[in-house]
């Protein structure tokens, strides 16, 4: 609220500086489309309040409950409205499920603004469920249900302003990429830290959604493609799930580009130019991680799908070719449900061995395409004092180079984890993402694999988290006593290969990575020198093996050998009283 009055403050007293300030945008063609048609008139009894704005601007969460409400109330036979959970600062986090009844249909669940600045998802979402309602388009339920999260940053959504997104043509006033507690939900999946994502999460499980759409809107470079769009699998690459992927990539990615070419959009593959100041260099294709939707899941064999218009088109024209995506996957997954399905237990029922942590970009490209670009040209800036790009509004296609990534590491996953009582914080992300474990009731030594790190380092603050990276991992044998409570979590499960990112050292998204366990990098217990000291001198006169071992580090490093406490710490570090948990990562690996 304090940044909005100082805004208008600002803008009240300097209406031309403020006016200078609005970025300017690349120039735009006009467009027509068959999906206009979609509009209805200024006298319908049910139009939206984007449209009753002429899509200038979108309703506020007050207004957009209250609009959706009074539409529940008019089709109770169809339509319902319920709570599944709260923000960070108490909002109320809701869906509207559209259904005929009966049981065992394939869900469709649609969620609009994870990043609320990118909003186009919401009001395509009232706008179809209207035309549901109200205009003759109930037989899209015939076989299927619609479950639409009109806001799911809703925190974010309220924090709007016209100073929010410098690089979108509209709505005029936007909301804000992160939550209240400045998290980005869609790299929150797999750690789950923000109560929306835990309460998105919970809905998943319970939903056990046939398809699942993210709406989203991007920006990066101009071209063509009003309606972009990603998935795991696309042209055959990168699925975990491969069942899955087959029918998105062979099935439903036909009729979707069929479908809104026939209503006057551009649809294409998610375009993340490999240098968004230079984008002749080519697009890169990445593999999905678990902190996104669409790594979510794959990893969970759950079809995902990223819908990502483009920012620089007007905002009508986006909301349009959002409601002809969530139109037209409302038709596939009731027709194609019971394919969908099966593909879906297919993957279910894999058991992979590997879990791949690292991946390392390919040098040459996995294939090429037909760019519908925008041409561009350089110009020296004055104020960045290098050359920049600008966008020339002219429509050209060229040949653009697709990178990809192969592996770099992988892991061979063990029979099962370990997770000890200790780390209630893991087992409640267990929980949540509804993998299966056994706890045990009493305490229980075994055998295991597990790591300890080397070299650890902390990252720059982000997610609400300090990331820890570690210089190396060192797999050991080591009897370990668990307590009561501790859980033991089979890899031989549907959520196996989800179970792995989670748990698994090496993996780049897992609890780790994230640093779930800050207090292994303590050392708590110490040894005074005058107790070392002599200590160390013993053992260097008796254990020659330790003594050549001493002389070497000592002349291959400088700095080692000038610093005495360093050199008493390497003798510590090798006597029975050193702490054997420092550094070790608690989570075993039988």
């Amino acid at each position: 609220m304090r940044r909005l009055l100082s805004l208008a403050l600002f803008m009240a007293a300097h209406p031309a500086l403020a006016q200078s300030l609005e970025a300017p945008l690349p120039p735009l063609a006009p467009w027509k489309g068959a999906s206009e048609k979609l509009i209805v008139g200024a006298n319908d009894p049910w139009i939206t309040p984007a449209e009753r704005m002429n899509f200038v601007d979108t309703p506020d969460y007050a207004a957009t409950r209250a609009w959706l409400e009074r539409l529940v109330a008019s089709a109770p036979q169809m339509l319902s409205i319920e709570s599944f959970g709260k923000t960070a600062q108490g909002r109320d986090l809701y869906f509207v499920r559209a259904s005929k009844g009966g049981g065992g249909k394939p869900v469709l669940l649609v969620q609009a603004g994870i990043h609320s600045g990118e909003i186009d998802g919401k009001d395509a979402g009232m706008m179809l469920l209207r035309d549901i309602a109200h205009r003759g388009k109930d037989g899209l339920l015939d076989k299927v249900d619609l479950v639409f999260v009109p806001i799911f940053n809703a925190d974010g959504h309220e924090r709007a302003s016209p100073w929010n997104r410098p690089n979108q043509r509209g709505p005029r006033s936007m909301g804000w990429r992160t939550t209240a507690q400045n998290l980005n939900l869609n790299r929150d999946y797999l750690k789950a830290d923000a109560p929306e994502m835990q309460a998105m999460i919970a809905l998943i499980n319970r939903l056990d959604p046939t398809l699942y759409l993210d709406l989203h809107v991007t920006d990066g470079i101009d071209h063509q493609y009003d309606v972009a769009y990603a998935f795991s699998g696309w042209r055959g690459y990168y699925a975990k799930s491969p069942a899955i992927g087959r029918w998105l990539d062979t099935r439903l990615r036909p009729a979707m580009d069929a479908a809104l070419k026939r209503a006057g959009h551009t649809p294409g593959y998610y375009v993340s130019a490999v240098d968004n100041r230079n984008p002749d260099k080519g697009i890169s294709h990445d593999p999905d991680t678990p902190r996104y939707s669409t790594g979510y899941g794959d990893y969970r064999h759950v079809p995902t799908i990223l819908i990502e218009t483009l920012s620089l088109r007007p905002y009508r024209q986006r909301v349009l070719g959002t409601y002809v995506f969530i139109e037209e996957a409302l038709r596939l997954a009731g027709n194609e449900g019971a394919r969908l399905r099966a593909a879906i237990d297919a993957d279910r029922a894999e058991r992979p061995a590997d879990l791949v942590v690292k991946w390392k970009p390919l040098k040459d490209p996995i294939y090429t395409v037909d760019f519908l670009g925008i041409a561009h040209d350089r110009y020296r800036s004055a104020a960045s004092g290098r050359e920049e790009i600008r966008w020339l509004g002219r429509p050209i296609t060229q040949k653009i180079p697709v990178f990809g990534e192969e592996p770099d590491q992988s892991v061979r996953l063990p029979k099962a984890w370990w997770v000890p009582a200790t780390a209630p914080e893991v087992i409640e992300r267990l929980k949540l993402h509804g993998i299966r474990f056994e706890t045990i009731d009493a305490p229980r030594t075994i055998e295991l694999d597990m790591v300890r790190i080397a070299e650890p380092k902390l990252g720059a603050a982000i997610e609400g988290r300090v990331p820890l990276m570690a210089g190396g991992f060192t797999h050991g044998r080591r009897s370990e006593t668990f307590p009561a409570g501790s859980v033991r979590v089979p890899s031989d499960q549907p959520l196996g290969l989800l179970a792995a990112a989670l748990l698994e050292p090496e993996s780049a998204d897992g609890v780790l990575a994230w640093n779930f366990f800050p207090g292994m990098l303590q050392r708590t217990e110490y040894i005074e020198a005058y107790a070392i000291a002599p200590l160390a001198e013993r053992v260097l006169r008796e254990n020659a093996a330790l003594r050549q071992e001493f002389e070497a580090k000592l002349a291959a490093d400088p700095a080692f050998a000038a610093d005495g406490n360093a050199r008493l710490a390497w003798f510590y570090e090798r006597t029975p009283y050193f702490d054997d948990r420092y550094l070790l990562y608690p989570i075993g690996r039988e």
